[in-house]
Parts: structure tokens; C-alpha cells; sequence
């Protein structure tokens, strides 16, 4: 058992490796923070934000207002928006087994175009909870349509994974051209076009601290449904065959990540609109980075691809060839 020895000796200094990883990218994200929260219209230096953040010297009133009520929600969203297309891009990706696979894949982005549309055009003055009507619409309309894109993929109990990505693009499509019905009820120059397109191509807007407060819930719940999700992405990478003999309920796992990856779909887009290059990008990223570092290019840690470790003594020589395959990819 050479190989297994060798493993046991790399798994401190990749566990050193792993601990230095997230704190730089922890110091990176803190000085992006600090940054975004320094610059604007009215400079405020990253030195008085310290200083009032340790109790040193505190800030002016507008400095407050500023930094409190303007820029620090913005940057917040960003990060949960960012964080919730991240994950989901990740979880989709290794479901369809697909690099070019984002979030809105399966159809989410149409059904939020078309809520976002019936919010801007008719309800523009609603809010709820500090929700404005546009992101609550565009959150149903994702979940709805994600829903019903998968009551259409699904046949005989079991869901067909190029059905899933025909049904989205069919749907999607459809619900998307559903705009123009609604541009036409206004004229060009109208300030709810000006809103849709700005909401359409994606941005960050003021968020109330209500709205970020249960979007970051909702993206905490997700990303802890998530965790345990990751670890089958290797093991559905085989096929849905090699899967089942692993022990994997194939199934109820694809619902999972569907359901979690719609749920943070829907809040990066109540958030921020559609924006689709974290979702597409950042998974690929992160991907490079483990394997440089660490070694290993599945979708998660190559030692998690077998869930049910007794199964694994009886598999047959092709399932277990496949899965050491997928371990040293």
C-alpha cells in the first residue's frame, strides 16, 4: 500500500496548505471590502474607516450615512450575489456535467425576466419587507420556472439529465422574448425601460438592510444543504450506472442539488438581476487554484468519490478502474 502511504504523508502539508489558501483569500477579500467601502463620490480614507472601526476616532455623520446606509449594503449584496452564482454555477456544472453550465441553465433566467417585468412595468411603487416588487416577482418567477422545468424533464420517476438542459433552453427562451409584450405598453423614453435594462444586464443596487439580512440567510441555509451535496459531484460524474453501485441515490441527490442550486439562483437575481459571469467563471477558478496547489481536478476532494465505503468491495473491475480514474484526474 505505497500510494495509500504516500496520501496519508501529503494530507498535513495539504491541510497547511489549505488553512494558508482560505486566509489569504480571506485578507483579499477584507482589503476588497475596505476598498469598495473607501472609494466614491465622497472619499472616505481606509485609514478612518479602521480608526472607527476599532474605537479610535469615530465618524462624521455623513461619513456614516455614507458608509452604513449606502455603501456598505451595496458591497454585502455583492458578496452574497457573488457568492450564491459561485456555489450554484459549482453545483450545476458538475450535475450536467458541463463546463459551460451556469446558473440559469435550467430556465431561471427567463421565469426572472418575466417577473421583473411584471414588477417594474405595473408594480413599481410595491415593496414588502423591504423587498421591492421587481426582486420579489424575480424570485418567484425563477423558482417557479425551475420547478417547472423539472416537472417537465421528469418521466417514470427519474429525471434525464439532457432532457433537463432541452426543457430549460425551451422555456427559458420563451419567457425571455416575454419582454417585448411588455415594452410595448410603454413609450421608449419611459424610466421603467431605463430600470429593466439596468436590471437586465445585471448590477448592484441599495438594498434595504432587511432585504440583505434574509438574503443572507437564505444564502447560508443553501450553502450548508450544499456542503454534503459537493461531495457526490464526483461520484455522479461517473454516470448515473457507476453511481448506483457506489451507493448513491442518484435520484433524490439530483433533486437536492436542483432545489439548492434554484434557491441560491433566485436570490443572487432578487439581489442583482441577471448576472451570469461569477456563476460561469469563479467554479472554473477555483477549480485551477485546488488543482495547482493540491493536486486533482474533480469537482471536489477525490478521496470523498465513494460515499458508502463497504459498497466499494463489490465493485466490479470496470466500476473500480472508473473510479480510480476519476481519483487522479
Amino acid at each position: 500500500m505505497p500510494q495509500a502511504r504516500a496520501c496519508d504523508e501529503r494530507l498535513p502539508r495539504g491541510r497547511a496548505g489549505f488553512v494558508t489558501l482560505i486566509s489569504l483569500l480571506v485578507v483579499t477579500l477584507m482589503t476588497a471590502v475596505l476598498f469598495s467601502l473607501a472609494t466614491g463620490a465622497v472619499r472616505v480614507s481606509p485609514g478612518a474607516i479602521l480608526a472607527a472601526l476599532f474605537g479610535h476616532h469615530p465618524l462624521t455623520v455623513t461619513q456614516q450615512i455614507i458608509l452604513l446606509q449606502i455603501r456598505l449594503p451595496r458591497v454585502l449584496a455583492s458578496g452574497v450575489v457573488g457568492a450564491a452564482l459561485a456555489i450554484s454555477g459549482l453545483m450545476f456544472q458538475g450535475l450536467f456535467r458541463n463546463p459551460m453550465a451556469d446558473p440559469y441553465v435550467i430556465g431561471s433566467s427567463g421565469g426572472a425576466v418575466l417577473g421583473a417585468c411584471i414588477g417594474i412595468f405595473f408594480f413599481s411603487q410595491l415593496s414588502l419587507f423591504g423587498f421591492s416588487a421587481t426582486a420579489l416577482l424575480a424570485f418567484a418567477g425563477s423558482v417557479i420556472t425551475m420547478a417547472l422545468v423539472y416537472s417537465l424533464a421528469r418521466s417514470n420517476g427519474r429525471t434525464n439529465v439532457i432532457t433537463l438542459l432541452l426543457a430549460g433552453f425551451a422555456v427559458s427562451t420563451m419567457l425571455g422574448y416575454s419582454s417585448y409584450f411588455f415594452e410595448a405598453f410603454e413609450s421608449g423614453s419611459g424610466s421603467d425601460h431605463f430600470i429593466f435594462f439596468s436590471w437586465l444586464h445585471g448590477g448592484i443596487g441599495i438594498p434595504h438592510w432587511t432585504q440583505l439580512s434574509v438574503s443572507g440567510a437564505f444564502l447560508l441555509f443553501a450553502a450548508l444543504v450544499a456542503m454534503p451535496l459537493m461531495r457526490r459531484l464526483n461520484t455522479l460524474a461517473l454516470g448515473d450506472e457507476y453511481a448506483h453501485q457506489l451507493g448513491l441515490r442518484v435520484e433524490y441527490t439530483r433533486i437536492g442539488i436542483i432545489l439548492t442550486g434554484s434557491l441560491l439562483t433566485a436570490v443572487a437575481v432578487s439581489l442583482g438581476g441577471l448576472i451570469s459571469f461569477a456563476g460561469l467563471i469563479v467554479p472554473h477558478v477555483a477549480r485551477l487554484i485546488w488543482r495547482d496547489l493540491f493536486g486533482g481536478g474533480g469537482y471536489t476532494r477525490s478521496f470523498d468519490v465513494c460515499p458508502q465505503r463497504d459498497s466499494c468491495r463489490n465493485l466490479n473491475g470496470v466500476s473500480r478502474r472508473a473510479v480510480l480514474s476519476l481519483s487522479t484526474a
